[in-house]
């Protein structure tokens, strides 16, 4: 049991740095049901450390994008600065407790469903590759901003699989470029949104190394393929990824909802170990 929950976060670690080096995007939408479905955390602790992992290897895949000179800063600033804004109010209405965990994960879901439908639109794909240099629209894409944010305090993503449709069909930017922008805006958000939340996962932060330990590896193999990937072919695999997110935290979120009754038990005992938090079946990955 202890090898096969290694093998599932450092396979899911892998494939979350895969997807940020290729797609400035996609690691904590896998990321969020991984922690939730596959190793059964809490989001109480699932989503903190989901946006400490999805930061940190944001931060790592960014250099590769600046030396090829993918970066927009003026979609990134009229994006950016909204979207923090929604960060803190969405991590701050979670931590005052007015969002409940069905609602988190609820949310999530229908925000994948939206944005790989707009990514997958045929109209869309066709003029994005014939006019990557179309001007952009600031008022819908500061709009945008402020929902990404509050999907990053509300559901612990780092707000990539919204950023990047964002940036591509607002801002007129080709998949690479938005990409690249992506990486930082998403490091930037999970750390407003770590602090607006006010919760410190200690309890499970062993788990953070193969998580860590997995991107690493993916990340590299991602840097060494993006350079060679279609665009068209990006934005589709991206889409499918999104749909299957979205089904799996959806489920997972119709189960928990379906469940809460039963789960109103007396509180555990005040001098409960921390290490509780952790499902027995990752228990042993801790020191």
């Amino acid at each position: 049991m202890i090898e096969a929950s290694w093998a599932l976060l450092l396979g899911g670690g892998a494939l979350i740095g895969f997807l940020l080096a290729v797609l400035g995007a996609g690691g904590s939408i896998l990321l969020l049901p991984l922690l939730v479905s596959g190793a059964g955390l809490p989001t109480r602790e699932a989503v903190p450390l989901s946006l400490i992992v999805v930061g940190l290897l944001a931060l790592a895949n960014m250099p590769p994008y600046l030396r090829r000179g993918l970066f927009a800063p003026r979609p990134a600033l009229v994006l950016g600065v909204p979207a923090l804004a929604g960060s803190w109010i969405g991590g701050s209405l979670v931590k005052g407790g007015l969002i409940p965990e069905a609602m988190q994960l609820a949310l999530f879901t229908l925000a994948a469903v939206v944005a790989a439908w707009l990514l997958t639109r045929r109209g869309v794909l066709v003029d994005a590759a014939l006019n990557p240099e179309r001007p952009g629209r600031v008022g819908p894409l500061a709009l945008q901003g402020v929902v990404v944010g509050l999907l990053t305090g509300i559901a612990g993503v780092g707000g990539g699989f919204a950023i990047v449709p964002a940036l591509v069909l607002l801002a007129g930017l080709p998949m690479a470029m938005a990409s690249g922008t992506s990486l930082l805006l998403i490091a930037t958000n999970a750390l407003v949104a770590l602090v607006a939340l006010g919760h410190w996962p200690s309890a499970v932060l062993p788990l953070l190394i193969p998580l860590l330990l997995g991107g690493a590896a993916g990340a590299m193999a991602g840097q060494w393929l993006a350079p060679h990937l279609p665009e068209l072919r990006l934005r589709q695999g991206f889409s499918a990824l999104l749909l299957g997110s979205a089904l799996l935290t959806g489920v997972e979120a119709w189960r928990r909802q379906s469940t809460q009754p039963a789960a109103a038990l007396p509180a555990p005992p005040v001098g409960r170990s921390p290490s509780a938090a952790i499902p027995s079946s990752l228990r042993r990955l801790s020191p």
